[in-house]
């Protein structure tokens, strides 16, 4: 028999990526957005094992990303990441300079903010957990992932306040608790408690826990304060050990149901769940609270990130008022409508034809 029969055989690559993220206590999405992009990168150089490729390799892949597939340049540098981690974490290899790569322009956009009007509107074509769910993320800023991951035991009720766990970042901060849905979170809970003791008459009773609490604290998981708030509607099996558990909602319930209500509002602006958070920190600006407060409450490092909502804020761009609206001002309304054969024949713009009855010249 030849020696090398009788030696381990080495894991496959996907499970030693895996391996190395939950040793490294990487999210779950992440691992699944890194197996993805490694796999991509494979299958994009004919199945050649990474460690047959480095730098040239590299940035031919993240070129065919902007320019092929067009991707945007947060997905570009999401694909990068994930390359980077396989060849510096598992396969203990730095990459050296990548050159010659096209990279994805990152534009820079405005965040899409609702009026005080247009939230209601849509907040009152939701019914149910998606209500309850629209009006934490308006309410208290929330990311629709942490409004998905709250657990009973971060909701208190004698602070008035929502703890955020290890949101983005891997931080943890607090928020406040909006009065005018205590009374439904209070049900909700009730509904929650009702679930958990279902899944416990039939066997099950536990809620997904974060790393490994579950061999910590052995009865946690089946505690109504570790169970998530919102609750899938089925029990499912857990990615890490196996177990028949109860998640947290899938994120496309929320995001199904806050299309139908924009479409249901007649709204033409692109808004999503994200919105809510834009327009809950534009809005507490609005009525005079700190930037430095609102910072906290969305959980931003950098006050420059929170500054953004000052652009927004105030009727108009930036808060600016046309100098036609100085300018005119009720007088507007008695200058003469422009008619057709004012027009000329070589222009496609219509042309003013001032009112020479205000201030006594044309303007």
């Amino acid at each position: 028999m030849h020696p090398d029969a009788l030696s381990p055989r080495e894991p496959r690559l996907s499970d030693q990526v895996r391996d190395t993220l939950r040793r490294r206590h990487y999210s779950y999405r992440t691992e699944q957005v890194y197996l993805y992009w490694i796999r991509h990168f494979i299958f994009f150089h004919k199945k050649r094992h990474p460690r047959e490729m480095a730098e040239r390799e590299v940035a031919a892949f993240l070129t065919h990303l902007a320019v092929d597939r067009r991707v945007s340049a947060s997905t570009q540098n999401q694909a990068l990441n994930a390359i980077l981690f396989l060849y510096k974490q598992v396969l203990g290899r730095d990459i050296g300079l990548i050159q010659g790569v096209v990279r994805a322009k990152r534009p820079e956009r405005l965040p899409t903010v609702m009026t005080v009007a247009e939230t209601q509107a849509v907040i009152g074509r939701l019914s149910g957990r998606e209500w309850l769910m629209a009006c934490l993320m308006y309410g208290a800023g929330l990311r629709v992932m942490e409004c998905l991951r709250l657990r009973v035991k971060d909701v208190d009720f004698g602070l008035n306040q929502i703890v955020v766990r290890d949101g983005k970042g891997g931080k943890d901060r607090t928020t406040t608790l909006p009065a005018a849905v205590i009374p439904a979170l209070r049900h909700r809970i009730e509904e929650v408690k009702r679930v958990r003791e279902g899944d416990l008459a039939d066997g099950y009773g536990e809620a997904s826990l974060p790393y490994a609490l579950d061999r910590k604290y052995l009865n946690a998981a089946r505690e109504l304060a570790w169970w998530y708030v919102f609750p899938a509607s089925h029990r499912s099996r857990d990615p890490y050990g196996g177990r028949i558990k109860r998640h947290h909602l899938d994120e496309s319930v929320i995001q199904r149901a806050m299309k139908q209500a924009v479409r249901a509002a007649g709204l033409s602006k692109p808004v999503s769940c994200h919105t809510f958070r834009h327009s809950f920190a534009t809005h507490l600006l609005a009525a005079g609270h700190d930037i430095r407060t609102i910072q906290e409450l969305l959980g931003h490092q950098d006050v420059r990130t929170t500054m953004i909502y000052t652009h927004v804020l105030g009727k108009g761009a930036r808060g600016v008022s046309s100098p036609l609206d100085a300018w005119a001002g009720d007088s507007i309304k008695a200058m003469p409508r422009l008619e057709a054969r004012e027009m000329p024949a070589d222009w496609n713009r219509p042309v003013l034809v001032p009112d020479r009855s205000f201030n006594g010249t044309a303007p």
